[in-house]
């Protein structure tokens, strides 16, 4: 009997060194979300010098990318950029005068709906922008945002933003929250600046790029476990 566990044992070790699994390493990335590249630059001082005024807005297509601003996974917004124009003095101060105030933006998170309805989840902190004009600018939050996959990162212009190029492809485009009959209307003030709020993202327009992203951060995706084999008996 002695013998006999004897023998057993070293299949023993073996089959329960087979039943052994270890986890593989979780890791989470970080994703541009409606990453600019370099070869996007947006309008002012130029004529005509365009901005984005009193609406919340988001890139719905470059090119053939759709669902450019679309979060891919499950994570946290830790930060936005901004790519701003340098306006002169005097168009400064007629958007200034004719928007609201000065040159404001901030980041929105979206859960969008039916009918191009979208409901805005959680909002980053409101930055002024005119220190910034002619750079680009990078925005830390003060508390990450958690987003889920599909939600939509959108830019939120209270006032003004000089964030806008323009003369780009007919399959470049943009949507705002305004709704149908008030594409053309950019004296009211459309912008969600609160969480929760709805609005109806009718309008799009066409040969245009807000230039912005945001920066996520990635949930670790849960560990896999491969099983070892052994070499024994």
């Amino acid at each position: 009997m002695d013998m006999r566990r004897r023998r057993l044992w070293p299949w023993a070790v073996a089959a329960a060194s087979a039943a052994l699994v270890a986890p593989s390493a979780a890791s989470a990335q970080i994703i541009e979300i409606g990453d600019l590249g370099t070869d996007v630059s947006p309008s002012c001082p130029s004529s005509p010098c365009l901005a984005v005024n009193r609406t919340t807005g988001y890139q719905a297509k470059v090119g053939p990318r759709r669902g450019l601003m679309k979060v891919p996974r499950d994570g946290r917004i830790v930060a936005w950029t901004i790519r701003l124009a340098k306006p002169g003095p005097r168009q400064i101060a007629f958007f200034n005068q004719q928007q609201g105030g000065a040159s404001s933006a901030q980041i929105t998170i979206l859960r969008t709906g039916t009918k191009l309805r979208a409901r805005a989840v959680a909002q980053g902190e409101l930055q002024q922008l005119e220190p910034y004009f002619g750079s680009t600018v990078q925005f830390a939050l003060e508390r990450s945002i958690p987003v889920k996959k599909d939600y939509v990162i959108a830019l939120t212009v209270p006032t003004w933003a000089p964030a806008l190029a323009i003369g780009l492809g007919n399959d470049t485009s943009w949507r705002a929250s305004r709704a149908r009959g008030s594409c053309d209307d950019n004296r009211t003030q459309t912008a969600q600046t609160e969480a929760n709020q709805l609005a109806q993202y009718y309008c799009l327009y066409r040969t245009a790029r807000l230039t912005y992203s945001a920066t996520l951060v990635t949930d670790p995706e849960k560990p896999r476990t491969t099983t070892r084999r052994s070499s024994g008996a």
